[in-house]
């Protein structure tokens, strides 16, 4: 485990998939600044920011947990996409590209979790 958090690609997508959602909910309307906007970012954020603290951690159980937190976000994320395709807050271009990635970040804790549970 000694390797840096910034080397794990899961991370790394992650970090991308944070970017790209501030990004795109700095065009939300003001009245969802407390509102969508605060929820999708804390939950992308808590995406990446699990991955660091479980990497932290000293045993490969307390890793996977962060693991599934940081999944249960990523799911968090995917659906409130979905609303916000739902609400045009997005366009069906952007929300592909998004769910693409939060997909690939699925997959890849997915595969981290059962790796590290061997």
């Amino acid at each position: 485990m000694g390797r840096s958090y910034k080397d794990l690609i899961v991370w790394q997508k992650a970090h991308i998939f944070t970017l790209e959602i501030y990004k795109i909910s700095s065009t939300f309307p003001d009245n969802e600044k407390y509102g969508i906007t605060s929820q999708v970012r804390r939950a992308v954020v808590s995406i990446e920011l699990n991955i660091v603290e479980g990497k932290s951690r000293m045993s490969d159980k307390e890793f996977r947990h962060f693991l599934h937190i940081s999944r249960g976000s990523n799911q968090e994320v995917h659906c409130i996409l979905e609303i916000c395709k739902d609400l045009n807050y997005i366009t069906n271009d952007k929300y592909e590209v998004l769910i693409k990635l939060c997909d690939e970040i699925n997959k890849m804790l997915n595969g981290f979790i059962k790796k590290i549970s061997q």
